[in-house]
């Protein structure tokens, strides 16, 4: 059997005052995949992924990534990945072809193998014709493609990208997909944390749901959905009674179960079309006043939602103790 791209067993990070980012995480990603992280902010994702980097340690069980420990081998582990977080680090006087061949020189590729090596990688993310412009005129979605290239310079086995569409238009979010898709045929491996769901949806083959630092859900997006088995229809209360709307709606033909989200029933049924026109019956004879009813097939959120009780959209912030640790730990890597 081939050794895994990457493999973590029981990893778990605790900060400052006890708060637990990450418990017991256990991921295996082939070599050659696109394997997403999915979550909300602050539920373990980035924490995460820098422990797989690198740049935290774990505070217990352990991590492979190309073969190498991460913690025993992690000179080996760096000279293997590319790595592009959320925070872009680009020197805005800087042309994007400067930008590529000093990082092709960090990595001993000089002199017209790193002219070659730049050449390729603007290519590759498209940004042939803004090669000599300043990446401070870049936009969001260039400078997002650029960083990507940069990680590419010395082909790394593994790549990770830490939510990399995050604040892009839909538009330079569709173009860093593609991007991603083209590295992806390269053989590279890659590591994709999200919060987005078309995105997960879109580019993972397979895919791990983590919510306060456990994962909840993995499996390739179809199969997670599938699992659910059920139509969700959904009730927005629109300021009627949880409680009250769920009792008049009663019992279902194929109801299996109802959820009560934030001002709203999710109610997974055998038949969703069916099912709307008993739930306006049985709403109306209790004289509820709700607000849309509508009916879908399960999504990656309904997924999220049968596994922690919630959407995944509006979830909160990252800790301030776990950001603080980060970055200091980040700047410790650097200077290093």
């Amino acid at each position: 059997m081939a050794t895994p791209a990457i493999e973590a067993r029981g990893l778990t990070r605790t900060f400052k005052g006890g708060v637990e980012a990450v418990r017991g995480v256990d991921v295996q990603v082939p070599e050659g995949e696109i394997f997403g992280f999915l979550g909300p902010n602050g539920a373990g994702k980035s924490t995460t992924i820098r422990m797989l980097c690198t740049l935290l340690p774990p505070s217990s069980g352990t991590a492979t990534v190309a073969g190498h420990d991460v913690v025993a081998d992690g000179d080996e582990v760096r000279r293997s990945i590319g790595v592009a977080l959320q925070e872009i680090g680009l020197d805005p006087v800087q042309t994007g072809r400067e930008l590529l061949e000093l990082q092709c020189g960090l990595y001993g590729i000089s002199g017209a193998a790193g002219r070659k090596r730049t050449q390729e990688l603007l290519e590759l993310v498209g940004l042939t014709d803004a090669a000599e412009r300043r990446t401070k005129t870049y936009s969001g979605g260039m400078k997002r493609r650029l960083d990507l290239a940069s990680a590419l310079v010395h082909q790394p086995k593994v790549l990770f990208l830490d939510e990399p569409t995050t604040g892009l238009d839909p538009a330079s979010r569709l173009t860093v997909w593609d991007e991603v898709r083209s590295i992806n045929a390269t053989g590279t491996t890659i590591f994709l944390t999200t919060q987005y769901l078309e995105e997960a949806d879109e580019l993972c083959e397979r895919l791990a749901i983590i919510d306060d630092g456990e994962i909840v859900a993995e499996g390739t997006p179809e199969s997670l959905k599938a699992q659910i088995g059920k139509d969700v229809v959904s009730v927005e209360l629109h300021g009627a009674d949880a409680e009250r709307t769920q009792q008049v709606i009663g019992d279902l033909p194929g109801l299996d179960r109802v959820i009560a989200e934030q001002d709203a029933l999710a109610l997974f049924v055998e038949n969703g079309a069916a099912s709307i026109a008993e739930v306006v019956r049985r709403l109306d004879a209790g004289d509820v006043e709700v607000g849309a009813i509508s009916v879908s097939r399960p999504s990656l959120d309904d997924v999220f939602l049968e596994a922690t009780g919630r959407r995944l959209e509006g979830a909160g912030t990252d800790h301030p103790d776990e950001a603080a640790e980060q970055d200091e730990a980040a700047a410790k890597a650097v200077a290093s």
